[in-house]
């Protein structure tokens, strides 16, 4: 497959995906994003800034290198780009990452606080305790630095980043976006059970197993 099929089978991808945001009531308005690394490229395709989900076509998904600075499209990259774009220079494992405000999972990080692992899913997804990144303004690539520094330090494939909302990372877009919408579920649920007394933590070594399972065993094996 050429570059240019590839960017374009993403460009396909990465709008379908942006349906899901508001599917699953994880956005309002123009906020969050999808991107997605052209694989073997120092490239990504993002959500053009400020467009309503309602517009999104394939057609007007923009391409940017891995500084942010754009490539291909009429329109302006995402105000997060260069976030994305940071977090694909130093995390050569990603092929997606995603942004949101959800409503539960950005409470937390207006909290400054860490999700629990109190849940089987939060075990399996994300392997621990959904982190709370620093701090950080938008404009240029401080977000990326700080999403980068807290992933690095366990195997969470979600960050909160404080006083912002979620960022959430996979091998390619459609798992960043899965990460997105169970991040939000586990969010609202500890909140709940948090109103009826203190979740009870999961043992460390049943977190492990249940990670290695998820991440290992579950679901279909590929056909030959």
């Amino acid at each position: 497959m050429t570059v240019a099929q590839e960017i374009k089978k993403l460009r396909e991808q990465v709008a379908t995906l942006h349906a899901e945001l508001p599917r699953n009531e994880l956005v309002v308005w123009t906020a969050g994003n999808v991107s997605a690394r052209v694989p073997g490229e120092d490239l990504l395709v993002i959500k053009p800034s400020g467009v309503s989900y309602d517009e999104i076509t394939p057609e007007n998904m923009v391409v940017t290198d891995l500084d942010g600075k754009l490539v291909e499209g009429d329109l302006s990259p995402s105000s997060d780009t260069a976030a994305h774009a940071y977090v694909y220079r130093h995390m050569p494992e990603v092929g997606g990452v995603v942004h949101t405000h959800s409503t539960y999972a950005t409470a937390w990080a207006a909290r400054a606080e860490p999700i629990p692992c109190v849940l089987t899913m939060i075990a399996d997804e994300f392997g621990g305790e959904i982190p709370v990144g620093p701090f950080a303004l938008i404009g240029d690539d401080s977000i990326g630095r700080g999403i980068v520094a807290t992933l690095r330090a366990g195997r969470s494939r979600a960050v909160l980043m404080q006083n912002h909302g979620p960022f959430t990372v996979g091998p390619d877009a459609r798992a960043a976006v899965k990460a997105a919408v169970l991040c939000e579920d586990v969010a609202r649920t500890v909140h709940i059970a948090r109103q009826l007394g203190e979740p009870v933590p999961i043992p460390r070594q049943h977190v492990d197993s249940l990670f290695d399972r998820y991440q290992n065993v579950y679901g279909q094996e590929p056909r030959a």
